[in-house]
Formats: structure tokens, C-alpha cells, sequence
């Protein structure tokens, strides 16, 4: 882990211009990619709605969307399954664009939100509403929300030294992670039995039972949010070069992280406040729309798209795995995003920046 570590050469850091910035040439690949991402993302979208007790084709599960289906269907599709899907999706691009938008404000293709504590501060605040009852008439959205900005602003303030850089934030985050980790478990072990599996149930991950009143908050936030973690973009870029040269070319350097900090925040607080904390969406899908896209950065439209098709076919294989049983669908993130991780530790380590 001493990838972690401040870099003492540009080789040495992910996001800097070892890799050629985007240009002209790579625009069309990147437009390509988000295209075929969306198109996918459309087809998981319907194949999972056409999975359930019922099964329907994918031409009569797009009939029911569209409202030209009988009136069976459309009252299966729209009202009991559809929920479940789009909060999926939006979970997935939530997820997707906060994770490009950490990694590439700390310039470590590890600095996940759930590697830096803002997960595990958003689960701690929700387990302690449902186990000591501190919820005080909150929902979860609220919980969640607060739990986040809180861990957000805790590993801010500690990494703070004359202004903050990437690699501490990463380190102060892994730390207030475990905290609030160790919290959670703590909590856990305190509650009532049934109190310790309706917060088991929900730090899984899952997407079990959602309606829409689920996807409301996060469709909400996303319109808001999405438009500026894009408007942010530019000024990410300039934050590739170096503190110095940043403040050199007029980027405030510590205002702009702290918007994309707070952006990343509300994004990853409405999502796990809707299905939970789904492990590894955030990690994997950035790196994988990267590599799609041939950027030198995570780019956040095609890593919303990638969260989103990681979540539906996570969700989509929890499903039909095991006849007769739904698993959470954070189980198969987890078991699919782990082996992520350990390329991303090889990658570096073969790189020279693993110790």
C-alpha cells in the first residue's frame, strides 16, 4: 500500500501525464464508448424487469414501458418491478461518477468512496438510527446524508496541512473508515436481534423490495448534482498537473477539491441511503470506463454508465444464481469487485509504486 505514498516522480502518480490528456483523437472513442455503455445498460435494464415469477420477453417488457402492453403486464412491469430496476440504475451512476470523481481529485485509482470512509460513515449513521432509534423521525436518505458529509468533513479536517493533497486525504480516509467500521460492528453487537437484520439487510447491499419512493431522493440529487460534477471536469484536469502549476493556470485549488468532495459526497449518500452500500461499484467502475475510453482520468459519464451496468448485472445474476433465492446484490459486487482490487495492487506494484 506504499502506492499511497507521496509520489517523488510524475511516473509515479496514476493520473498525471504519464498518459496522454484527451484530445481531438480520443473524443470519438469516448462518445463510442458511452453509446455502446448506454445500449447495454438498456438491455441489462429490460432483461432484469423481464426476470421474475412471471417471465415476459424483452419486446412485451418494452411494450409495458411504453404503455402499448395489456393491462396485466404494464400493472407488473411499471409498478412492481420497474422500481426495483431504476433504483439500480441510478445507484449505479451514482456510484459510477463519485468514485471517477475521488480518484481523480486524489490522483490514486484506489480512493474509492468506500475505501475512504465516506460509505462506512453513511452505514454507521443509518445502523445507529435503526439500532439505538437516533433517528429522530429522519429517513434514511437523511441519515445517510449526514453520516457521509460527516466522515467527508472529518478526513477533510485531518488531512487539512496548509491546504490538503490527494494521498493524505487517501490515508485519513482509510483510517476514518475503519473507525466507523468498527463502529457499525460495534452497533451490531449491541442491537436486538431483529434490529441487527434489518441493518444487515441494508449493509449488504440490496435492492430487494425497493418502490419508488426510494427513487424519488436519488433521482432528485442526481439532477443536481450530475450537471456539476461534469462542470467540474475541466477543472479536475488542470488538478492532474500539480498543485503549483494548477494555481499557475488560475484553478483555486483547495475550493475546487472541496466542491468535488462534496459533490462525490451527496452522490455516494443518496445511493447507499437506496440500496445500501454496494461494495465496489465505485472502485471498479471508473477504472474499468478508463480503460474503455483510453482516458487519462476516469471520465464520469461513461463511469455512471459502468456503476450502472455493473449494478443491474450484479443484480440480474443475484437473482437467478440460485433458483428460489435473491441474493443481496452487494454479495456479487463484492465477489466481482475484489479481484479488481488485487489488479489495481498488482498493477501498481508491477509499476514500481507498490512497494
Amino acid at each position: 500500500m506504499t502506492d499511497l505514498l507521496p509520489a517523488r516522480s510524475v511516473d509515479r502518480i496514476p493520473y498525471r501525464l504519464s498518459t496522454p490528456p484527451i484530445s481531438g483523437v480520443l473524443r470519438p472513442r469516448l462518445a463510442v464508448v458511452c453509446v455502446v455503455l448506454a445500449l447495454a445498460v438498456f438491455l441489462v435494464f429490460c432483461w432484469g424487469i423481464s426476470v421474475g415469477d412471471i417471465p415476459y420477453s424483452l419486446v412485451e417488457v418494452v411494450q409495458a414501458l411504453i404503455g402499448t402492453g395489456d393491462a396485466g403486464t404494464q400493472l407488473i412491469v411499471r409498478e412492481l418491478r420497474l422500481p426495483r430496476a431504476v433504483t439500480g440504475l441510478l445507484v449505479g451512476i451514482a456510484f459510477g461518477v463519485s468514485g471517477a470523481l475521488f480518484q481523480t481529485m486524489t490522483l490514486n485509482p484506489l480512493a474509492s468512496p468506500d475505501m475512504i470512509g465516506i460509505t462506512q460513515g453513511a452505514g454507521a449513521a443509518v445502523v445507529a438510527g435503526i439500532v439505538l432509534g437516533w433517528d429522530g423521525g429522519l429517513s434514511t436518505q437523511v441519515l445517510g446524508l449526514l453520516g457521509a458529509l460527516g466522515a467527508a468533513l472529518l478526513v477533510y479536517a485531518l488531512a487539512w496541512k496548509r491546504g490538503t493533497t490527494g494521498y493524505r486525504i487517501v490515508l485519513v480516509g482509510i483510517g476514518i473508515a475503519w473507525i466507523c467500521t468498527s463502529v457499525t460492528d460495534y452497533l451490531m453487537a449491541r442491537g436486538k436481534q431483529f434490529e441487527a437484520q434489518a441493518a444487515l439487510g441494508w449493509l449488504v447491499g440490496n435492492l430487494n423490495g425497493r418502490t419508488w419512493d426510494h427513487v424519488g431522493p436519488l433521482a432528485v440529487v442526481l439532477a443536481v448534482l450530475l450537471p456539476g460534477a461534469l462542470l467540474l471536469g475541466r477543472l479536475m484536469r488542470t488538478l492532474q498537473l500539480g498543485d503549483d502549476v494548477a494555481r499557475a493556470l488560475g484553478t483555486r485549488v483547495q475550493p475546487v477539491r472541496l466542491a468535488i468532495l462534496f459533490t462525490g459526497v451527496g452522490l455516494v449518500a443518496f445511493g447507499t441511503a437506496a440500496a445500501g452500500p454496494v461494495a465496489f461499484v465505485a472502485l471498479a467502475a471508473p477504472q474499468i470506463a478508463q480503460r474503455l475510453a483510453g482516458t487519462a482520468w476516469p471520465p464520469p459519464i461513461a463511469a455512471g454508465l459502468t456503476g450502472a451496468l455493473v449494478v443491474l448485472s450484479s443484480d440480474l445474476i443475484a437473482r437467478e444464481l440460485i433458483s428460489g433465492t435473491e441474493l443481496p446484490v452487494g454479495i456479487v459486487t463484492g465477489v466481482l469487485g475484489a479481484p479488481v482490487l488485487l489488479w489495481l495492487l498488482i498493477r501498481a506494484n508491477r509499476a514500481g509504486s507498490g512497494g
